[in-house]
């Protein structure tokens, strides 16, 4: 998955506004206690990131 895929698919499923809120403040226990952009960042996959994303939120099966 591209990074522009990742943020597209973020922005689809919270709004942007939101979408970068979590990624700056929500921490994820699958990414180790970081937030997004802090896994991203540090060189996680942004695939690994988005199933993270998906775990964390219970996002429905069809966002994955």
């Amino acid at each position: 998955m591209r990074l522009s895929q990742f943020w597209q698919r973020m922005n689809e499923q919270f709004g942007e506004a939101y979408a970068d809120s979590l990624a700056r403040d929500h921490v994820i226990e699958e990414l180790g206690s970081r937030t997004v952009r802090q896994a991203l960042d540090d060189g996680v996959a942004a695939k690994e990131v988005w199933r993270a994303v998906c775990e964390s939120f219970g996002l429905p099966a069809a966002a994955r």
